[in-house]
């Protein structure tokens, strides 16, 4: 679960979570996407490059 909002500049960035996860799984350069979805500050990227998926991982503990 991605933040809805970036911690630093409080932009929306949840709504593009799904289609940047998308192409750059299917082998799409990440800087690529985050400049063709129109995310340019830095601060913005990094929620995106650094997120890591733990749902799926800690959902069988609850």
């Amino acid at each position: 679960m991605i933040p809805i909002r970036c911690f630093t500049c409080g932009k929306v960035i949840a709504n593009q979570w799904h289609e940047y996860k998308n192409r750059v799984e299917e082998g799409e350069n990440s800087g690529a996407v985050l400049d063709d979805l129109g995310i340019k500050r830095y601060c913005c990227r990094r929620m995106f490059l650094t997120h890591v998926e733990l749902v799926d991982t800690l959902a069988p503990y609850q």
